[in-house]
């Protein structure tokens, strides 16, 4: 069982010393040698008692436990007196007769080695003296094979042993000498709560000073057995505190369940070394150096080690960790791979003198050196990263007096040490910040050369993005463990620390370039920015970038002054105040029965907090569900454990512990298991952990690769892989035409040379783009979010000899010999383009002609042989820009100019008379607008407000399946900050993507609520939104947080139906329906079932709360319930259509009337409530089926699939038909969407918003009038 259970604050207690045998022979010869009487000697430190959990079991009495306690001790010590050669040999036969023989031999934890442990308890060995030293402690960490860490404190005492050896008379008469030994206890955790232990430590300090060394055992066994009866705090904002007089001593929990917990003082480098000399330490680190660490404290090893891996957090250190080496451990350091060790300072100069390519660092001094030189000679942390940590350390407050001057004195120890933890965890909280944006600052840029999708890092690109005197600490870093481990957690998108503050402090140019996917070049305002900066000119060079989907690149030097503005928002954010939860007393007896009343008292305790805080604070009832459940596993009430877990899946499941659920479920009884199985909800938890580990059986793909041009010819499916992966774009649908235009046609596969001239040409283009030096008045004139996509030779122009530029919205000269600017035209301006050619003395030479509305002149260029490209060229962008005029819809523009710059790309690669002719195969706009005009219907026009994608991410388009509009109320936080409102778009395979419905920006790309498809959506004023999904599971996201925390599985079928009745504002009754008829009602605060009752019917696929009762959508009715589940009416279609299924409805209390939409017809049905018989058909022509439908004031908006017949190809088209709601006349016909309509929202009755099925994937927004 132990194996299972999340480990208590103790995992055993070690006692080592040294043997009577020694002790005895040293005695006697201090007797029989006057001379040497005192002097302090040197022995060989053992294990004397190793106490491990349990110390109770229920088989046992408690004096029988008292004997077989001691004998197991016992047999141990005699086990090492007759095999004192081999400690090993009698580790293992302890481990092993455990096993075998119970009471005669001790169990040992198996992560505990013995062998070492001696040593490391005494690393400067053990000594035996004749006065007594004070009181010490340092701290260990042991490291398994796996990278799992144990954690021990060590408190080394010495006590006087002449009173069991004084029965050996002195020969000599003389008077017994005083001998005191050095013991030392070792307690070992789990977790690293240092402080914590080193207080319980100290509070049986006194216990120990006063025993005599034959009842040690005794004392040590109850010390341990007390500590083992606490538990471990689960991750969030509640800690543990229990009383060990005279201390109450605090247990802090880790920020969430992949933070660290951090129970140490985190200023202590501060202390000992200034920013510039711990930025120094820091990069050796995350250079994965040799390091060793240098003190005459040995304590301040172990501390100091761990906070610097904790500073690079979120990355872990990989390598070979020994914060402690004795003295006969040295050889160690001869170890060829990189690794974090510490050593006592007297062995410094040998260390340095034997063993080359070491980092030296003392701790006592701050010097960082080199065993061959005083300096360390390797690259440093980016010089404007290093800047923003070095101010930000000395803004750090790091002397508590300093901050109590003002305070009186503290009569009360617990008082001061609660103010001295207050403080010293708000200090903890700034430096994990500051640190947090070190890491954040050096690696931001790494998801920008990331592909998802193939799991790719294009590591050349993301070099080429760095400074030049950056590019060799980036070398080095890119190659280590620790950044492939911390790449691994990017490709996953994982949510961490680094993740959140990462996104909210990203400049406003980084979140803007997120909104759409474009090739990357520097804006107007980044070049101002750029010439503002001191930064040399062979500085600022840059090459391409990598992944034009992702938020732009942008260097330290060139941002700082923004990223620092925003992350200056993240500092003044105050760490969440914890809530303390108290453990009763410990029992006075050790007893089963007492120990049991012990956790029966904590349970209790549990009770009352999670009645008290069961209707405010979620976050903390699931972590009172998490220790209820532990400790009814403790005590054995498996069923009522397996309860709390399933609770613990409503409030918060990131911190579900899989493995402890599974061996509650494995080692039920048979009769537990039957009372299991008539409990439906402990039946749908058993299913749900036997799911997920199937999937742990089945792990996902967990690789990173790094990119590598092609070296054979690629077919079409590895041409797509090959592009996606190299970053150029995304879009399946482009990249055929792209291999289109490669291959001309005549080929099925691209030559791999002819590859990688197009990278390169792609690359270079972007290289040169980074240089463009445009004149400041230039610069002045143009838009900041503009940048030059394409520029021309020098040419002659009707407006005199100069290059022509071209941003995304226009064209402009630049004229030769002045530094002015002269536009040509705007693209939505231009009327004609075509090509004609103009006499220049015998020969006629090609040139371009522009047409545009905003001057009478036509504009002409000689462009000589670029002529047919910039006709391709300013067409394509031309059009483009029609069409997102046209449709309300910048994704137009945007591809348009993905088209232009790969037609340009293949123009380049290709250097053939054909080039023109396969880079107008990329020409779709073009081709598309002349070939099948896209005229947008006026009144289309003119309700249509904006189009968005909530695909831009993703390779296709994928189905709109619902859509929800949360106000900003919804999401208001504490702080009082405002908070946007956001749109909610459930798209395919249990992707949610959120929006701000302010400037229709992506919030959130991807959360992911199960791998089903999603039905519908609730928003709820306890800042959650409920999501039902085919799986038959109820998902609930936390607005704040933008993560799926809490899961509601007492459906069996397909949610389909979410609602919540608004008269109830504080109690927020909810309603929920799975399409078998089940419907639940539900209490939103605590998230428990109220009632259920079930409608029989074929298909049950919406419900809606009016006026207090019930409607419900079926596929061959429309029932309407009493507040008692029973029908009240039923509604079903006319005679003549009861073929045809009901797909929506609305009910209109006020004037009497159910409208009704079917799947399969164009028709809407308006039913009487009153008389049900009494029906009116309203045909809406040109639709064959309807699939959604709102009220918004007085209208009806309903979502249809159109009548593809005229289309031809087999695609029904989406409309959006508003109806005037007393007339029943159609007030108009939207063209939506090229794909069927597929869900309608409205958004404060100002606007309604419709998605479409994947053939189109967009998302349309309109106006109401």
């Amino acid at each position: 069982m132990g194996e299972h259970l999340p480990a208590a604050l103790l995992e055993a207690c070690v006692v080592v010393g040294a043997s009577s045998e020694k002790l005895r022979e040293l005695y006697q010869s201090w007797q029989q040698s006057p001379v040497s009487n005192g002097v302090p000697v040197t022995l060989e430190p053992e294990v004397l008692h190793v106490l491990a959990p349990p110390f109770v079991s229920k088989l046992h009495t408690d004096s029988e436990l008292v004997r077989s306690h001691g004998r197991r001790r016992r047999s141990f010590i005699r086990k090492k007196r007759e095999h004192l050669s081999s400690i090993t040999a009698a580790t293992a036969q302890g481990r092993t007769g455990a096993e075998q023989r119970g009471s005669d031999d001790v169990t040992v934890p198996k992560d505990i080695d013995l062998v070492a442990l001696p040593q490391l308890c005494f690393p400067d060995g053990l000594q035996v003296m004749s006065e007594p030293r004070e009181e010490q402690f340092h701290f260990l960490v042991f490291t398994d094979v796996f990278g799992n860490k144990t954690f021990s404190v060590v408190m080394q005492c010495y006590k006087a042993v002449v009173d069991d050896l004084s029965q050996y008379p002195n020969q000599n008469g003389s008077v017994c000498p005083k001998v005191f030994s050095a013991f030392s206890f070792c307690v070992i955790s789990k977790y690293p709560f240092f402080t914590a232990l080193k207080d319980s430590l100290s509070c049986f300090l006194p216990q120990l000073r006063s025993c005599r060394v034959s009842d040690l055992e005794d004392r040590v066994k109850e010390f341990a057995a007390k500590l083992a009866l606490v538990p471990a705090p689960p991750p969030g904002h509640l800690h543990l505190m229990f009383s060990l007089r005279p201390l109450t001593i605090t247990l802090p929990s880790g920020e969430d369940r992949d933070s660290p917990t951090v129970d140490l003082q985190l200023h202590l480098p501060l202390l000992c070394f200034t920013p510039h000399q711990l930025l120094q330490v820091l990069s050796c680190l995350l250079q994965e150096q040799r390091v060793v660490l240098f003190s005459a404290d040995w304590a301040r090893l172990t501390l100091v080690a761990e906070c610097l891996l904790l500073f690079l957090w979120p990355l872990s250190w990989q390598h070979p960790y020994v914060p402690v080496l004795a003295r006969s451990m040295l050889d160690f350091l001869m170890a060829p791979t990189a690794f974090l060790m510490g050593c006592h300072i007297s062995h410094f100069e040998e260390v340095a003198s034997e063993t080359d390519d070491l980092v030296l660092i003392n701790l006592d001094n701050g010097s960082v050196s080199t065993s061959s030189s005083e300096t360390v000679d390797l690259p440093e942390i980016p010089q404007s990263a290093a800047e923003c940590f070095t101010q930000r350390c000395q803004s750090l407050q790091t002397q508590f007096d300093l901050s109590q001057c003002h305070s009186p004195s503290w009569t009360d120890i617990n008082e001061h040490r609660a103010q001295r933890r207050t403080w010293q965890q708000n200090l903890n909280h700034d430096i994990q910040k500051i640190t947090l944006e070190l890491i954040v600052n050096i690696f931001r840029d790494v998801c920008s050369h990331l592909n998802y999708e193939h799991r790719v890092f294009n590591s050349a690109e993301f070099l080429k993005t760095r400074e030049p005197n950056e590019q060799l600490f980036y070398t080095k870093v890119l190659e280590t463990h620790i950044f492939h481990s911390f790449l691994k957690d990017r490709l996953n998108k994982k949510m961490d620390s680094f993740a959140r503050m990462e996104l909210s402090t990203r400049s406003e140019t980084q979140k803007m370039k997120a909104k759409v996917e474009l090739p990357r070049r520097p804006t107007m305002q980044e070049i101002q920015a750029r010439r503002r900066s001191s930064v040399s000119d062979h500085h600022l060079k840059r090459q391409g970038m990598s992944l034009p989907n992702l938020s732009d690149h942008q260097s330290f030097q060139r941002n700082n002054l923004l990223h620092k503005i925003n992350t200056d928002l993240v500092f003044k954010t105050p760490p969440k105040p914890a809530k303390i939860f108290k453990l009763p007393d410990f029992p006075a007896s050790l007893s089963f029965h007492s120990v049991q009343s012990y956790y029966m008292e904590i349970i209790q305790q549990l009770n009352k907090a999670i009645f008290s805080v069961q209707h405010e604070n979620s976050a903390l009832l699931a972590r009172f569900y998490y220790l209820r459940g532990l400790i009814n596993t403790l005590c054995s009430r498996r069923l009522d454990a397996l309860s709390d877990f399933q609770s613990l899946c409503k409030t918060d499941t990131a911190i579900f512990p899989t493995p402890l659920v599974t061996w509650l479920v494995d080692s039920l009884h048979r009769d537990e298991r039957q009372q299991a199985d008539r409990r439906p909800e402990l039946k749908r938890l058993i299913l749900k952990v036997k799911t997920e580990n199937e999937k742990t059986l089945n792990p996902g793909n967990d690789h990173v690769k790094k990119f590598e041009l092609p070296r054979k010819p690629l077919s079409l499916e590895e041409f797509v892989r090959c592009v996606q992966e190299c970053g150029i774009v995304k879009d399946v649908a482009t990249i055929h035409r792209l291999f289109g235009a490669l291959t001309d046609g005549q080929s099925k596969h691209v030559d791999p040379d002819l590859f990688r001239d197009f990278y390169t040409f792609w690359k270079e283009t972007e290289a040169e783009a980074q240089d463009v030096n445009l004149p400041s008045d230039v610069i002045d004139q143009l838009d900041n979010s503009e940048c030059v996509y394409k520029l021309s030779s020098c040419v002659k122009t009707s407006h005199g000899v100069g290059k022509i530029a071209m941003t995304q919205k226009r064209l402009f000269l630049l004229p030769e010999g002045r530094a002015n600017f002269l536009e040509i035209t705007k693209f939505r301006d231009i009327q004609e383009v075509k090509v004609s050619s103009a006499p220049v003395l015998l020969l006629r030479i090609p040139s371009l002609r522009i047409k545009c509305s905003s001057r009478p002149e036509v504009f002409e260029a000689n462009l000589k042989t670029e002529t047919e490209l910039w006709n391709l060229i300013v067409k394509e962008m031309w059009t483009g820009r029609k069409m997102a005029d046209q449709h309300k819809d910048p994704q137009y523009m945007n591809q348009a100019l993905t088209n232009v710059l790969l037609m340009d790309a293949v123009v380049g690669s290709l250097q053939t008379q054909k080039s023109i002719s396969a880079a107008s195969k990329l020409a779709y706009f073009d081709k598309l607008y002349h070939d099948v005009p896209m005229m947008v219907p006026k009144v289309t026009s003119e309700t249509l407000k904006h189009k968005i994608n909530p695909s831009q991410d993703l390779p296709e388009p994928q189905t709109v399946h619902v859509l929800l509009y949360t106000p900003g109320q919804l999401t208001c936080s504490d702080s009082g900050s405002e908070m946007n409102p956001k749109l909610w778009v459930a798209l395919s395979g249990g992707r949610v993507v959120v929006f701000d419905a302010t400037s229709w920006s992506i919030l959130q790309d991807c959360i992911m609520v199960g791998e089903s498809q999603l039905n519908c959506m609730l928003g709820l004023v306890q800042e959650q939104v409920w999501i039902g999904s085919v799986d038959s599971v109820i998902y609930i996201i936390d607005t704040h947080s933008m993560s799926c925390n809490k899961q509601l599985t007492e459906h069996r079928h397909e949610v389909t139906g979410l609602a919540v009745d608004t008269r109830e504002h504080k109690s927020q009754v909810t309603y929920s329906c799975s399409c078998d008829g089940t419907i639940l009602l539900w209490d939103s605060l605590s998230l428990k079932v109220k009632r259920q009752f079930y409608l029989s019917c074929s298909r049950l696929s919406s419900i809606q709360i009016h006026d207090g009762s019930l409607w419900c959508g079926c596929v061959d009715s429309i029932v309407e319930l009493k507040k008692s589940g029973t029908p009240q009416r039923r509604i079903v279609l006319p005679d003549d259509v009861r073929s045809s299924n009901f797909s929506c409805f609305i009910v209109m209390l006020e004037q009497g009337q159910l409208w009704t939409g079917c799947a399969d017809s164009g028709d809407l049905f308006v039913f009487s409530i009153n008389n049900r018989r009494s029906s009116k058909r309203i045909t809406l022509s040109g639709s064959s089926g309807v699939k959604c439908m709102i009220q918004v004031k007085n209208q009806i908006w309903v979502g249809c699939r159109a009548d593809s017949g005229g289309d031809g190809d087999g695609q029904g088209r989406g409309q959006v038909m508003v109806l005037d709601s007393e007339t029943h006349e159609v007030d108009k016909e939207l063209q939506a969407h090229t794909d069927s309509t597929q869900t309608l929202c409205s958004a404060e009755d100002r606007y309604v918003l419709s998605g479409s099925s994947k053939g189109d994937g967009k998302i349309a927004i309109w106006k109401v009038e």
